[in-house]
């Protein structure tokens, strides 16, 4: 090869890494980057960083219960739900004269988690006929007064007993003077009814004294 070939070759050879050095410093990563702004403010001025937030802590436990079927109250219910986890307590609201429930309650469980998939799993499940509402209840919107009385024993009103000592229970002659007026005004009726379907029928007659009560006498001194 002549010196003029080997001039060239080394001026292509300067040629390309002078070129290869441009290259590479266009591609480079600057050190200190500039943060990338996630929105640019309407009015102008510098971009922003939105602000981070964290992910809310679930701590609801308590579980509103909707359409309680008959039969299935405080122990049933608690029996029912211990499959999916601990319960820590159990209220049906009931009727505050009959003790009757109300098809409503309230369950709370110890971990918010069991509470969450409780709600999802047993909204609107189909038991004894009746589909089933289960919300959680945010822990702001338990009242202090939820749980009042949930382990009371709620005793069924004896109606039967009641009417038997009010109809045994002792009258005065008024009384029962009343109480045969009515009797014989709900007989007239019955009657009229009877005559205006058309039908022939002999009423038993009603015996008792329905005259009134004859008002006390005064005497003077002078009789």
């Amino acid at each position: 090869m002549g010196a003029k070939a080997k001039k060239a070759l080394k001026k292509n050879m300067k040629k390309i890494s002078a070129s290869a050095a441009s290259s590479s410093q266009q591609l480079a990563v600057p050190q200190n980057p500039k943060p990338s702004a996630d929105f640019l403010p309407l009015e102008g001025g510098p971009a922003r960083k939105a602000p981070v937030t964290k992910p809310l802590e679930n701590k609801a436990t308590v579980l509103y219960i909707g359409r309680i079927p008959h039969g299935f109250y405080e122990a049933e219910i608690e029996a029912f739900f211990q499959q999916f986890g601990s319960v820590k307590r159990v209220r049906v609201a009931r009727n505050k004269k009959t003790g009757k429930s109300k098809h409503f309650g309230f369950i709370q469980f110890e971990e918010p988690e069991v509470a969450a998939i409780v709600a999802g799993a047993m909204h609107d499940y189909l038991l004894l006929e009746h589909m089933l509402q289960v919300h959680v209840i945010p822990p702001e919107h338990v009242k202090p007064n939820l749980w009042k009385g949930f382990k009371s024993q709620y005793k069924p009103v004896d109606w039967v007993q009641i009417e038997r000592k009010q109809h045994n229970k002792e009258r005065t002659l008024e009384e029962h003077r009343k109480m045969l007026q009515k009797v014989v005004k709900r007989d007239q009726k019955r009657r009229k009814r009877i005559e205006a379907a058309g039908i022939e029928y002999e009423c038993p007659e009603l015996v008792g004294n329905t005259q009134p009560v004859p008002k006390k006498i005064k005497f003077s001194e002078e009789d």
